[in-house]
């Protein structure tokens, strides 16, 4: 008879779930603030004094927390560490995204990488606390590239900025 461990692990979660927010610790709240609000264009939906922040897209309680309860004045995790490789933003639409890539260079805000996964497009940065920090759209599930059998063929190339730059 199989141990319970076993059995959980056969069945799938359900398809329901997502990612509800990530909660992110910072050095200094209001520098995190003047990123993902001021850059970005997260909402601030709460605020607890100099300590922590709640923002939001479209008004949501929240999306992303910000707090300094255990790292003000903290330095990033060094690498080679474990810890949260990047946290993801999925935007609707291809425009959005373009939207967001006018943003980050208006700010002068450095991407680490750009990629088209087939599946999706995705910009890469980090965080003024050196969060790792994606922003992507999805295509629609009936473009994405497939193997004869079904199962998904993703891959990662180099993603054409200045073409997505012209996408309104």
């Amino acid at each position: 008879m199989p141990d319970q461990s076993t059995r959980l692990a056969r069945q799938p979660i359900h398809a329901g779930v997502t990612v509800g927010h990530a909660h992110l610790k910072v050095a200094d709240l209001e520098r995190s603030l003047a990123f993902y609000r001021d850059v970005l264009g997260f909402t601030v939906m709460q605020r607890m004094g100099t300590q922590a922040a709640f923002l939001s897209a479209g008004g949501y309680h929240h999306h992303l927390g910000l707090n300094t309860w255990e790292s003000a004045g903290g330095s990033p995790p060094a690498r080679g560490t474990t810890g949260l490789f990047h946290v993801a933003f999925l935007y609707p639409t291809r425009a959005a995204l373009a939207d967001a890539l006018r943003r980050l260079i208006e700010a002068g805000v450095s991407l680490e990488g750009a990629a088209d996964h087939g599946v999706s497009e995705a910009l890469y940065l980090r965080d003024p606390d050196g969060n790792g920090v994606e922003l992507y759209w999805d295509r629609p599930e009936a473009n994405w590239p497939r193997q004869p059998d079904g199962t998904l063929a993703m891959f990662t190339h180099a993603l054409d900025l200045e073409a997505l730059l012209h996408v309104r």
